[in-house]
């Protein structure tokens, strides 16, 4: 069964850890894999040596992104994912600790799928992982490629 990472985007040691132990808690077994920085984030996406046309080698199910981050930011990185011809049907979510207004529309305009507060709590932070995780990789069905295929809906199951 091919499983499609999840691509995590988090510059805080303590948030990814908690990320990726709530993912397993709930029995999500997808790869996670870690960006710590924007740019780590667009060299894992698009590659330095990728053209255009090259497929994305191996294609996250769903990225998680924080919006402060250094380098780039998570803004900057959303815009450029949602620019580009392959990534533009990823699901993104963001997962960040900013109260901003101006974060919020800035992500909503530029064609986030969800934006989630990270709770301070941390029943409620694994909760809200959780929930992402159900969501979005087991019940929302995912955009076709650019082919019109639909993606391969099993890349996402959890372990019973």
């Amino acid at each position: 069964m091919n499983h499609k990472p999840i691509l995590l985007v988090e510059d805080n040691p303590d948030d990814e850890i908690l990320t990726i132990r709530a993912l397993k808690q709930h029995n999500i077994v997808n790869e996670v894999v870690v960006a710590r920085d924007g740019v780590e984030a667009l060299d894992y996406l698009f590659g330095e040596n990728r053209s255009e046309s090259s497929p994305i080698k191996n294609e996250p199910a769903l990225i998680l992104l924080d919006i402060k981050l250094p380098k780039i930011d998570g803004i900057e990185v959303l815009k450029r994912i949602r620019a580009h011809e392959q990534t533009k049907l990823l699901r993104v979510v963001m997962l960040t600790s900013s109260n901003e207004q101006r974060d919020l529309i800035a992500s909503y305009t530029l064609g986030v799928n969800s934006y989630v507060r990270k709770p301070v709590d941390f029943s409620e932070f694994v909760r809200a992982v959780k929930e992402i995780g159900s969501y979005w990789l087991l019940l929302n069905e995912a955009p076709p490629n650019r082919n019109g295929v639909t993606r391969d809906k099993t890349a996402s199951r959890t372990k019973r």
